[in-house]
């Protein structure tokens, strides 16, 4: 159990005033890191005042996540509010867009690939700069069970997720023999508000429910074990993995 400590560890979590993104910083705070949570909007901070209890550090910031000097000043300013160290980078902040291909508009398609990949690539590359320096770090990207299969009517979605496992493997394969451990977790059907219009679909949850071998959606909770597991030194030697987490769905 000691390997899961996180004691002493600082950590940014974008995405992380709700949804999947609150759950995976919630564990980091159990398991004893201080974490800065990026959202879209000033929310950030108040949802932040309400994780510091029981004695957990928590910080929240506003970074637009699809502009590339937001992101570069965010990034800055995150890293400084952690006094200048990062251990840990979870990207989870994630955008989605539904149109039937033909007719998918392009800017969408462009806010979703910059939110959902060139922002993850960009936030790794900023945080191995980080932990190059002292030769260790963790970074775990979100991907999806899009990353494996492709979906309808959300062509840049999965585009997106598929693109962050592979930027996982390509990023791994650099930064693995410098002591930086690149993995990401694919969540399954999750109770979230990305999923609102499929809970609210009765046939279809029903059909994605009998497909789960489990038997239930996820929901933040579910992420917390394998969130922690791959921050931790339990992970040292786990590199370019995407490790679903979906009930079984992904064996049926």
């Amino acid at each position: 159990m000691y390997k899961l400590d996180l004691s002493g560890k600082k950590a940014i979590v974008t995405g992380g005033t709700r949804g999947l993104g609150l759950g995976m910083a919630e564990g980091l705070l159990e398991a004893g890191a201080e974490v800065l949570i990026v959202g879209s909007s000033e929310k950030a901070a108040e949802v932040a005042a309400t994780l510091n209890k029981d004695g957990a550090k928590c910080h929240g910031l506003a970074i637009d996540l699809a502009d590339a000097a937001s992101r570069a000043e965010g990034f800055d300013k995150a890293v400084s509010m952690l006094g200048g160290e990062l251990d840990i980078l979870v990207n989870c902040a994630g955008v989605q867009s539904r149109h039937a291909s033909e007719e998918f508009p392009l800017e969408d398609w462009q806010w979703v690939l910059e939110v959902n990949l060139n922002a993850v690539f960009d936030f790794c590359q900023r945080a191995a700069n980080v932990m190059l320096s002292k030769g260790k770090g963790k970074i775990i990207n979100i991907a999806s069970l899009l990353s494996f299969f492709g979906g309808f009517t959300v062509p840049a979605y999965a585009a997106s997720k598929g693109g962050v496992m592979q930027l996982t493997k390509a990023l791994s394969n650099e930064w693995a023999s410098k002591g930086i451990n690149v993995n990401a977790l694919a969540p399954g059907y999750m109770a979230t508000d990305m999923n609102t219009a499929l809970l609210a679909d009765e046939g279809r949850n029903a059909e994605i429910t009998a497909r789960i071998p489990a038997k239930r959606w996820g929901n933040g909770e579910d992420m917390k074990g394998p969130l922690v597991f791959l921050a931790s030194p339990a992970s040292d030697y786990v590199h370019g993995v995407t490790l679903p987490v979906d009930g079984g769905y992904l064996g049926r």
